[in-house]
């Protein structure tokens, strides 16, 4: 029985623990998102991740510029240009940060 008592304890700290940095971790990085994120920001964080990610990835970047016949300047500069509204503007109730 106080093996079980132990473990209970254990858990619950160790829960705490994990919701502490998972809180932390929200207000750290919009792009983690929380309870009250809707589908719009979840979805503008999803692609502002991808963009900047082919970005950052020279052969991703290699990679799209070869398929869309351009140059790897003229990529970056669309993705760039992209990220700022991904998914277009915000539907109705949407307020954008």
């Amino acid at each position: 029985k106080g093996h079980a008592v132990l473990v209970t304890a254990i858990m619950g700290d160790h829960r705490y623990n994990i919701h502490t940095q998972l809180e932390h971790l929200q207000s750290k990085y919009v792009g983690t998102g929380h309870a009250d994120t809707s589908k719009f920001e979840w979805m503008v964080n999803q692609q502002r991740d991808s963009m900047s990610s082919y970005i950052g990835h020279p052969n991703l970047l290699d990679h799209i510029a070869i398929v869309e016949n351009e140059s790897k300047a003229r990529v970056r500069a669309n993705l760039l240009k992209k990220m700022v509204q991904p998914c277009g503007l915000p539907p109705e109730g949407v307020a954008e940060e």
